[in-house]
């Protein structure tokens, strides 16, 4: 009973020793914890609505949908991308009106700005084809505007969709080269695929 009552103080501080570095290394460890759940927790969270916001983002203001995936980065690629169009628009279609302006006074017999002291500089078939090549271009220039407006859209879904994936390093693929003793004068090659979990 005396060894009993000696040995019963021992077992009391150990449990508390234990208890207490147990909390200690919590402690330490509860920012790395925390920081490992939110990671697990936001790769785990699926959320359907995030690539529709993101179209729709993108489909009110070019860019915004990029913004709202948190790829601030490409937003400035994005305007830029749809100012390429507008800017040619805007000069094809000015040269255009200035052409088809010549034309039709030139037609009702009147001088026009590409005729100096009597003398037409540009001939009356050029003026036709340069209007033609001008409209032509005015219709690329909206017709490209449109495809990047679409594809921008698209982007913002599509990246949207592809940040809800996990993409933890445990899931790739180590390709690698297996050589078969039964076979070594006439070498197989083959596709070995090995997925872990």
């Amino acid at each position: 009973m005396f060894f009993g009552i000696c040995l019963l103080p021992t077992f009391v501080l150990a449990q508390n020793d234990s208890i207490i570095k147990r909390k200690e290394l919590t402690k330490k460890e509860l920012r790395k914890l925390k920081k490992d759940q939110k990671r697990k927790l936001q790769q785990g969270v699926y959320n359907p609505l995030s690539p529709s916001k993101a179209a729709f983002y993108s489909a009110i203001f070019p860019g915004a949908g990029q913004i709202y995936n948190k790829k601030y980065w490409k937003a400035p690629i994005v305007w830029g991308a749809l100012a390429i169009p507008v800017y040619y628009y805007q000069i094809n279609n000015s040269d255009y009106k200035r052409f088809r302006n010549a034309y039709k006074l030139r037609k009702n017999g009147l001088v026009d700005e590409f005729t100096v002291n009597g003398v037409e500089i540009v001939s009356t078939e050029t003026l036709e084809t340069a209007q033609e090549q001008l409209r032509e271009n005015r219709d690329f220039s909206i017709l490209s505007g449109i495809i990047l407006y679409i594809l921008q859209i698209v982007e913002a879904s599509v990246n949207a969709h592809l940040m809800q994936f996990n993409t933890d390093d445990s899931l790739t693929i180590r390709p690698t080269i297996i050589q078969d003793p039964i076979r070594i004068d006439a070498p197989v090659v083959g596709l070995n695929l090995k997925f872990n979990f």
